[in-house]
């Protein structure tokens, strides 16, 4: 046991992850009998199998799967040790990862990269842009600093700080722009466009039309909020988007925007971050950059509401 190295763990929870010695040894940048040969060591040291080998891909045993949720907690430590350095010396400068949900992604990083480069031009920025559960997965993992998602994520691990609240908006052909509003129950009637399963504008969406438990007649998958809105000038159906995708999603769709009837849907978009981060003082500058884009929005600062304040 006293002969473990962190190159060792590194490996091995590469390994944990691709389940494959060929791709794990690309992502180590080593050849495979290198990585075969750390990750015989590293047995060798624990006294026990890590894996299952076969003829395709790996497993990790009972002992691998127990060792790799320590791994990850002791690199992740690791990491954050020079990420402390760094913090103590030089504040908010290199490299800053954030994730960000692709329903916030197009329609304020412009403006977020614009603000951050300007006020820290020595940063480092690395932006990703998937669903909520994979980012929530790779903060958790150390991959990412923070990440700009829609609230709440409830992560007791995570700090979540709510920045700015804004409405979803019907989107609907043209030729229906004279016609009224329809309410929850009339939208249950109607061919709704949603995102594909995994988005969490998806779920709020089916929640406000109170379409949980019961599908409506007919419901239709899209792989981005363009597609939809495409779909829609197409005389498809209907969609309903967050209102700071309006300007950039509808200036080449035939289509009307309406806003529904009180209560308004809504959804408050928020930053995360791992609550041990020593990046957290940082993280909340970072958060206000992203609120001030936010709030001045792209057709004024009328369109956005202040999110409640959270603990």
């Amino acid at each position: 046991m006293n002969n473990l190295t962190l190159r060792q763990l590194r490996y091995f929870a590469a390994l944990a992850r691709q389940r494959h010695f060929g791709r794990a040894a690309d992502v180590c940048a080593i050849s495979q009998p290198a990585l075969s040969m750390q990750i015989r060591e590293l047995e060798g040291s624990l006294g026990t199998e890590l894996f299952e080998r076969g003829a395709r891909q790996v497993r990790l045993t009972g002992f691998g799967e127990e060792f790799a949720r320590r791994v990850q907690d002791i690199l992740r430590s690791v990491d954050e040790l020079g990420d402390l350095a760094r913090v103590s010396r030089d504040g908010l400068v290199g490299r800053l990862r954030i994730g960000v949900i692709p329903t916030v992604a197009p329609y304020l990083l412009p403006s977020i990269i614009a603000r951050l480069t300007e006020m820290n031009p020595d940063l480092d920025l690395h932006l990703r842009e998937t669903i909520t559960t994979k980012l929530v997965q790779e903060l958790d993992e150390g991959k990412l600093d923070a990440a700009i998602v829609a609230l709440p994520v409830s992560e007791p691990a995570l700090t979540e700080v709510a920045l700015f609240s804004e409405e979803f908006v019907l989107v609907r052909p043209l030729a229906d722009s004279n016609k009224p509003v329809p309410d929850r129950e009339g939208l249950r009637e109607m061919r709704l466009l949603l995102l594909e399963e995994g988005h969490c504008f998806r779920d709020q969406a089916l929640s406000f039309c109170n379409l949980a438990a019961t599908p409506p007649r007919e419901l239709l998958d899209g792989s981005s909020l363009s597609t939809l809105v495409q779909m829609v000038g197409a005389g498809i159906g209907v969609t309903l988007i967050p209102e700071m995708a309006v300007p950039v999603e509808t200036r080449s769709a035939a289509v009307s925007i309406a806003r529904f009837r009180p209560p308004h849907p809504t959804r408050t978009i928020g930053m995360v971050w791992r609550r041990s981060s020593p990046f957290a003082r940082q993280l909340a500058q970072v958060a206000e950059v992203v609120r001030g884009a936010g709030m001045a929005g792209l057709r004024g600062p009328e369109r956005f509401r202040p999110a409640p304040e959270t603990a």
